[in-house]
């Protein structure tokens, strides 16, 4: 089951997600991660992929992991390796 990614949650390159487009919404006491959002590897921004994409955060579609997707990011890694790999233990999206 996907959880809420976060600010700090890591992606499969080792890179850090940097919430970065919204400033409201927390879980767990980190923003959570919304499309466009890149990541500490630079770009690497990420888009809702999984699930019903009707949940919204400051006009954009929230993050979930695993699940949703990243484009590439600045070192080269492509993009399935840049995607959100970890997110809240206790808050579950689209289930």
């Amino acid at each position: 089951m996907p959880g809420a990614h976060r600010n700090n949650d890591s992606r499969y390159c080792g890179a850090k997600t940097i919430v970065e487009t919204q400033t409201t919404v927390f879980v767990n006491n980190q923003l959570w991660a919304v499309e466009g959002d890149p990541n500490t590897h630079g770009e690497g921004r990420l888009y809702a992929f999984y699930g019903a994409k009707n949940i919204y955060v400051e006009n954009k579609l929230i993050i979930c992991a695993p699940g949703d997707k990243a484009s590439e990011d600045e070192e080269g890694h492509m993009p399935s390796s840049v995607d959100p790999s970890t997110a809240s233990s206790d808050t579950i999206v689209y289930d």
